[in-house]
């Protein structure tokens, strides 16, 4: 795999620490700072709120600027909000918090584009595997992340979390600096592009509705389940400790598997690959279903990572295989802004959905979502004819 492709797993990785690193804190500045305990989750909720709404904007503008410059936009708004939360930590300044991690989220919303511009950089027969490499840089984000959250905790006097931001704002000008290595094309100048199609025909494409409906599914579910787990975990009388070396297994579930998954692909194709992340993700839920010791929490979510990785990055391979160049901005676009929407409203009801359900219940109600994916994909598919991505 050529060098820009690992360059750009790492810048990944350094946005995916920031990432842990922020959602380490979040909820616990919501639990110091907010007004009332109704506000307490509004952090986490604005940072996902500004992640939905970069979407959409980031693919339509990288599409005039080119990618490096878009990506440079990204970290400079993501230093931006770091620098804006210290601030307003130090003011005490709740409101003002919140709409700092609405512009950590936007950065983020950037930075989701890293596997699509590893495609960019990689020969035709390699891209699947660059799909994959891209993320694998998550391995290295499970462990800088947690260690950076703790280690920064007194990095400010007098402002406890600051050290955390100071972190972040780290992370993302290392990812400014990587990013002058990249060599990434440049944008397509108006005149020489071709016409776009209509949104209707992106999505009419064959195979590329049920690529965004398996990355929806694979993204939402996981995110719920990971999201739940430790209140589940707490509810049945464990520790924040075994909560948190069960999350760092789900991550590791996450992210190993990204080393070997393009291979994957490469052999049974990325239809058979999301076939294969739903079974993962059926017997996260079997498991989670048959008991609520730790070795069953720990067991089910590496296999709800597993299963993610798999699903995710098979149907991130197929999509790509759906419309043609020129279209290349709307259909990531489209399928980046349902992918972070789902993220965003599972995050907002993961509390109320596990008080009101309970635990196995909500694993219940989560199992037709899953099986639908391998429904739809034997009933409605076929390998579509590949196109440049």
């Amino acid at each position: 795999m050529n060098r820009n492709v690992w360059l750009l797993a790492l810048c990944q990785a350094l946005l995916m620490s920031g990432n842990i690193v922020l959602i380490s804190v979040n909820g616990l500045i919501g639990q110091q700072l907010s007004p009332s305990d109704t506000w307490v989750t509004l952090p986490v909720s604005t940072q996902f709120v500004g992640l939905m709404m970069a979407t959409i904007p980031a693919s339509l503008i990288m599409a005039k600027i080119g990618r490096k410059n878009g990506f440079r936009l990204g970290n400079i708004i993501g230093i931006f909000g770091a620098l804006l939360c210290v601030y307003a930590l130090q003011q005490g300044a709740f409101w003002l918090f919140c709409f700092s991690t609405l512009l950590l989220g936007i950065g983020i919303g950037f930075g989701t584009l890293y596997r699509f511009a590893a495609i960019e950089v990689s020969e035709p027969e390699c891209r699947d595997k660059a799909i994959s490499l891209s993320m694998a840089g998550g391995v290295l984000a499970a462990v800088l992340g947690p260690n950076l959250a703790i280690a920064s905790q007194h990095w400010l006097l007098g402002t406890h979390f600051s050290g955390a931001f100071i972190g972040i704002t780290v992370l993302y000008i290392l990812s400014l600096l990587v990013l002058n290595f990249i060599a990434l094309p440049a944008a397509i100048p108006p005149q020489d592009q071709a016409a776009q199609s209509p949104v209707g025909q992106i999505l009419k494409a064959p195979g590329y509705l049920v690529a965004v409906f398996a990355a929806v599914v694979a993204y939402a579910v996981m995110n719920l389940l990971m999201t739940v787990t430790p209140i589940a975990m707490h509810k049945h009388g464990f520790h924040f400790e075994q909560a948190a070396l069960v999350i760092e297994w789900h991550v590791l579930g996450m992210f190993v598997p990204s080393f070997f998954t393009g291979n994957i692909i490469g052999k049974i194709g990325a239809r058979m690959t999301i076939l294969l992340g739903s079974l993962f993700f059926v017997g996260c839920i079997l498991v989670n279903l048959n008991g609520v010791s730790e070795w069953h929490f720990r067991i089910a979510l590496v296999l709800l990572g597993v299963g993610w990785n798999f699903m995710f990055i098979g149907a991130t391979s197929q999509l790509t295989q759906t419309y043609l160049p020129q279209d290349k901005p709307r259909s990531q676009a489209i399928n980046e802004f349902a992918v972070f929407g789902s993220v965003t409203l599972t995050a907002l009801m993961a509390g109320n959905l596990e008080v009101t359900l309970g635990w196995q219940t909500l694993n219940l109600v989560m199992l037709p979502f899953v099986c639908a994916v391998p429904f739809i994909y034997l009933l409605f598919t076929r390998t579509p004819k590949k196109v440049e991505a």
